[in-house]
């Protein structure tokens, strides 16, 4: 699964999530105080994680298929992005052969502790509120909504970045504005809204429903502009769904046929309760396979290249 190592070829590991690891540039002590320090090694592992838990086994490729992913959306957006251009410094790439193709090179970030989650359709934790209150985190939609539908236009419900252990929290635009101050909240707001609009428009043309996703965003610390950081459109921060079985008619686990890790959550959800004690159970062959193969769909349907 990609078990990360302390060190790659000039650089140190400095942390381990989920299913990312950070790198920074090895320095020494005649380095000190160079600007390689503003930068960090994004590494992208095998590992999947749901619902908190880092899941067994992994997908073989998993890393390269969301980096591959990542980089063709940022190439995309017209906003500012962390990458460092091309992984190249002085001229020369740095991406160590350990882990090429799975890697970005990108500038350090003041990051905003928030998650800029955007929504244009009704499902997942949205639809169980909406069952229950008739609203998605605090803001109300019409009568009548079903599970998959399209809502009457994109909403923004953030939550709060909890520290590392702890769960993120669905919180409402005041709570924004209390974290980050009123201009970077309609920032963060604007800016999220904007690229989804985007994303989604380039997402339809090739047949694919961009349902909801999440960006984070933070600061350069040299120029003071909002930054799109993190991973970006991938299958792991988003739902994706094939447009033409949700404009069947079909009934909503029909339609809703997707190209992230939705298997995984409705495999676990059907197999496993989570006590706060028992693991979670090790996933079967099928599952991961049937998984990886809808990562690498929807990789080829939006870039238009075959993967291997």
């Amino acid at each position: 699964m990609n078990a990360p190592s302390d060190d790659l070829p000039g650089f140190t590991r400095i942390y381990s999530g989920k299913v990312r690891d950070l790198y920074t540039p090895a320095t020494t002590e005649s380095s000190a105080g160079d600007p390689d320090d503003d930068l960090l090694l994004v590494v992208a592992s095998d590992r999947v994680s749901a619902f908190d838990h880092v899941l067994e086994p992994g997908f073989p490729g998993k890393g390269e298929l969301l980096t591959t992913l990542s980089l063709w959306w940022f190439d995309r957006l017209a906003v500012p992005n962390h990458l460092v251009p091309d992984h190249r410094l002085d001229g020369s790439s740095v991406i160590p052969a350990e882990v090429a193709g799975r890697s970005m090179l990108v500038k350090k970030l003041d990051m905003y502790p928030i998650e800029c989650v955007v929504r244009g359709y009704l499902t997942g934790s949205g639809w169980k509120e909406y069952q229950a209150t008739q609203t998605v985190c605090g803001i109300r939609l019409p009568d009548g909504l079903e599970n998959g539908d399209r809502l009457p236009e994109p909403i923004y419900t953030p939550a709060y970045k909890a520290p590392l252990g702890e769960h993120d929290e669905n919180i409402d635009f005041d709570r924004t504005v209390e974290l980050v101050g009123p201009q970077i909240a309609a920032e963060l707001r604007d800016l999220s809204l904007a690229i989804f609009a985007e994303a989604s428009a380039v997402a339809e043309a090739r047949g694919v429903i961009l349902a909801d996703t999440k960006f984070e965003f933070g600061r350069d610390p040299d120029t003071g502009a909002t930054t799109l950081g993190d991973e970006v459109l991938t299958s792991d921060s988003s739902r994706y769904w094939d447009a033409f079985a949700w404009e069947s008619g079909q009934t909503p686990e029909q339609r809703m046929a997707s190209f992230d890790k939705q298997i995984v959550r409705d495999w676990l959800a059907a197999n496993w309760e989570d006590d706060g004690v028992t693991p979670p159970p090790t996933l079967p062959g099928e599952i991961v396979e049937r998984t990886a193969a809808r990562y690498r769909e929807l990789l080829e349907r939006l870039t238009g290249d075959a993967v291997g």
